[in-house]
């Protein structure tokens, strides 16, 4: 079966079986699902359906205008929140600034992973009782808790203090929960990543299978879990599988790019460095009534990044699409990738052209002239199908990739030694630069680089204590803004409590 293909069929109807919709309190799942989820899950391709509507959640990455990249990357030192002004998103500019308070922080960064948990738990429940094989109840509910350790971890990363849910709740007893110690949440994400990779297929069959995940996949986001707890030796044992001989093939097929503009082609899909891939498509007609409310599939990102009111003098300039300006790109980064290989697929340049009468714009706040190139699409990347064409681009994005791992599992050894230094060295020489001693630093600069723009360096600064030093001029205050404020709606009638300092 092939997720992609029923994912698009089944999203506009399926997922009001399994829940609400984002913005709604995160623990009532019951209102507008169980009904229905009573008399669902009779047979495999139910259960499926039900599996591929907890998949649709790893879309927050990049879907809906509260979209996990581009609110990462206004926090980091390298992009700005932009957009139409400073209201254009109170909640991408409050964490630009460190502003953010408990009124708000946009509640779907909360409630929609918790949407995802309660989705894989309800799943985990019904499907000893499925009609269906059970070399597929054990692969369906390997995934599930595979997608929960997921959702789970990027809650932990962000809000720290969590309740733990493992079985589906009632409204009742949801709001009696209680938040348990962020060591508790990671020690349930490892066990459902171990489980999951113990049963999971080496590799996906991409035609029939792309977008599932596979014991490689698995074992890539269990090193970076490790690597977040500071577990360096069991985080750089899970990588080694993942990366193989660095520069080569893995045992699971992953293999660099030759070229790392291919990674930005959006036709090279599910190619050799993507481990875990978010997908999206021009063709769910998603249009402005529904757009981040779940039933919308393509990327966000596309047109958010965009700079307002492009238009090509040059008509050998490419045609990129007019988008909204969000994430325009800091001096600070524009300095560090000039002279890069990298520079030409993850910055455009448009202050050069508009200098040269090339291409004109409508600057944006925050404006810099450097607008986001890996997300920018062309004119002719436009869906033609039904919907808001602003809202239905097809680009996937990567929530792992191989020069991530590789240079993950140097950190993990340390930054010493002789494969730390041949898996920097691996990624430096991708673009044509030469070798430079591996050090801690040296892999934080290279991930910098390599993975600008992806929603990486935030999370990169915070885990390695350097936050509180490079975004201070932000207002980045240490012991409070390393995690984000729970979003008040979400801790009325309940037994959960602020995280320090909000």
């Amino acid at each position: 079966m092939k997720i992609k293909s029923i994912r698009y069929s089944f999203i506009a109807a399926g997922l009001l079986l399994l829940g609400s919709s984002c913005g709604e309190d995160f623990l009532t799942v019951e209102p507008k699902g169980l009904p229905l989820v009573d008399n669902y899950y009779k047979d495999e391709s139910e259960a499926f359906s039900a599996l591929v509507a907890v998949y649709d959640i790893m879309g927050k990455q990049s879907k809906g205008f509260e979209n996990m990249i581009t609110m990462l990357n206004a926090g980091s030192d390298d992009f700005y929140a932009g957009g139409g002004g400073p209201g254009d998103g109170a909640g991408i500019h409050a964490f630009d600034n460190y502003k953010l308070d408990k009124i708000n922080m946009p509640r779907s960064y909360w409630g929609d992973f918790f949407q995802g948990i309660a989705r894989a738990n309800i799943l985990l429940a019904k499907l000893p009782d499925v009609d269906m094989s059970d070399a597929k109840k054990v692969r369906f509910g390997a995934e599930a808790k595979a997608l929960r350790g997921y959702f789970y971890f990027e809650l932990v990363r962000t809000f720290k203090n969590l309740p733990l849910i493992l079985t589906p709740i009632s409204p009742a007893e949801g709001y009696k929960v209680t938040q348990v110690s962020p060591d508790a949440i990671y020690a349930q994400i490892e066990k459902d990543l171990i489980e999951a990779k113990a049963v999971l297929p080496n590799k996906i069959d991409v035609p029939t299978e792309g977008g599932r995940l596979s014991k490689g996949a698995v074992q890539a986001l269990l090193g970076k879990v490790y690597l977040y707890e500071g577990k360096n030796s069991l985080a750089a044992a899970e990588f080694a599988d993942v990366n193989g001989t660095p520069g080569g093939t893995s045992m699971y097929g992953y293999k660099l790019l030759t070229k790392f503009s291919d990674l930005w082609v959006i036709s090279n899909k599910f190619n050799s460095e993507a481990i875990i891939e978010i997908m999206h498509t021009d063709k769910s007609n998603a249009d402005w009534g529904f757009w981040g409310g779940g039933a919308d599939e393509g990327n966000s990102v596309n047109i958010m990044v965009g700079p307002r009111g492009y238009e090509r003098k040059d008509l050998t300039l490419a045609d990129y699409i007019s988008g909204w300006s969000f994430n325009p790109v800091t001096q600070s980064l524009y300095d560090a990738l000039k002279g890069d290989p990298r520079f030409e697929s993850t910055i455009f340049d448009l202050r050069a052209l508009v200098a040269a009468d090339k291409a004109k714009y409508a600057p944006g706040d925050q404006d810099t002239g450097y607008f986001l190139k890996k997300f920018m699409p062309l004119n002719s990347d436009t869906s033609t199908s039904g919907g808001a064409t602003a809202l239905n681009y097809k680009q996937d994005t990567y929530a792992i990739r191989l020069a991530d791992t590789y240079l993950m599992e140097a950190e993990a050894l340390g930054g010493t030694g002789a494969r730390a230094q041949a898996l920097l060295d691996a990624v430096r020489a991708r673009v044509g630069l030469a070798s430079v001693p591996v050090s801690l630093d040296a892999i934080a600069n290279e991930r910098r680089l390599e993975l600008a723009g992806e929603g990486h360096r935030w999370f990169d600064l915070v885990r390695t204590g350097k936050a509180a030093t490079v975004l201070a001029s932000s207002g980045f205050v240490a012991g409070k803004n390393e995690v984000w404020p729970i979003p008040q709606k979400d801790l009325e009638n309940t037994q959960l409590v602020q995280n320090p300092n909000y």
